[in-house]
């Protein structure tokens, strides 16, 4: 998920931006710079994998507990609908852009300001299922392995030493604290 997130950041700062510079010329010169590949080109392989790994992620530690489910749940959730978003909202501007023969300077201003604003919606939406599959990890984790951070008050004397640190369910006095 972090990966197709960054490349759709990095189109909304740098392609995006060069597309609407000096419309229509812009456009026409994004067009012609598409012919061979485009950033479709790296979402149609990216996207289909990300989804993929959600799910099987999802599946493999679907036993792991409702916390774990609910995050890596939301983390495929929102790879789909993500792309349903895309199919629905950005594949016609990116045929008014890219793919007809438009050169009215209005439309193409208009489309491509539309394109650009809910990129940075479907950049949110990639956040937050990467935060998902990162609190999901977490929370795998912490219930498999056990490993807690103790980082309190009570871990630390009065000289500001810890006695505390990283410790296992069990391990306490034997060496592993």
């Amino acid at each position: 998920m972090a990966v197709v997130l960054g490349v759709n950041v990095y189109t909304s700062i740098i392609d995006a931006r060069s597309w609407s510079a000096h419309i229509p010329d812009s456009i026409v010169t994004a067009r012609e710079y598409f012919k061979t590949v485009n950033p479709g080109t790296f979402f149609r392989k990216a996207s289909p994998l990300n989804q993929l790994f959600a799910l099987a992620t999802l599946v493999v530690c679907w036993k792991s507990g409702k916390k774990v489910r609910l995050y890596f749940g939301l983390a495929l959730l929102v790879a789909v609908l993500t792309d349903v978003f895309t199919f629905a909202y950005f594949y016609p501007r990116n045929d008014v852009l890219f793919v007809h023969a438009l050169s009215n300077a209005d439309v193409l201003t208009k489309t491509c300001s539309e394109w650009r604003t809910m990129n940075w919606v479907r950049s949110l939406l990639l956040a937050f299922g990467l935060v998902c599959s990162m609190k999901g990890r977490r929370v795998l984790l912490e219930g498999t392995i056990g490993w807690k951070r103790q980082f309190e008050l009570s871990d630390v004397t009065a000289s500001g030493q810890r006695t505390g640190g990283w410790s296992h369910p069990g391990t306490a006095g034997s060496g592993m604290d």
